[in-house]
């Protein structure tokens, strides 16, 4: 079986709620009369958003972006949420559904702000995300090979940056001849 790990994000939990979000959302606004088409298709739309912006920001190269993603996930889930109550009030959907809907997004959203808090110390204790370059790098520094002074190889030099990755590419890897 062929494993593709762009598509992990399949496995976290936030991720199968969200889901389990939007078909409960489909099915409470699915049915709503013509003239409230608009309300329902917000509230669908706001629900989408909740498990895409998860996946999308998984599917990024950095613990910043994917940061970024999982807040507006956040985002988009208190506009879900918002709706809910304010579709309630109107009586555009029955305190059943209201219930089923703003229990697995108090579920949701504490997932989600467990995951937020995670990374945020993941990226507080500089184990981003790297690129190749910057991990080999980070290796040769643990190693003890680091260099402090300028050398002739192929090697990528590695420095210390305040910007971003804690540590970044001086040169490519690449030779000139490959």
């Amino acid at each position: 079986m062929l494993k593709n790990k762009n598509r992990d994000y399949q496995q976290l939990r936030v991720w199968q709620d969200a889901i389990e979000f939007y078909r409960l959302n489909s099915q409470a606004f699915g049915s709503l009369p013509y003239e409230l088409k608009r309300i329902a298709s917000q509230a669908l739309a706001s629900s989408d958003s909740v498990h895409r912006n998860i996946a999308e920001g998984y599917c990024r190269r950095s613990v910043r972006e994917y940061l970024n993603f999982l807040n507006i996930t956040l985002g988009s889930l208190g506009e879900s949420v918002s709706g809910l109550h304010a579709y309630r009030v109107a009586n555009q959907i029955s305190e059943d559904n209201f219930q089923v809907l703003d229990k697995l997004a108090f579920k949701l959203e504490n997932g989600l702000l467990k995951l937020v808090e995670s990374f945020e110390k993941k990226k507080l204790d500089g184990l981003d995300r790297q690129s190749d370059c910057q991990r080999k790098q980070r290796n040769i520094w643990v190693a003890g090979l680091g260099y402090s002074e300028p050398h002739h190889s192929n090697t990528p030099l590695l420095q210390h940056s305040n910007k971003g990755a804690p540590w970044t590419c001086s040169r490519p890897i690449i030779s000139k001849g490959g």
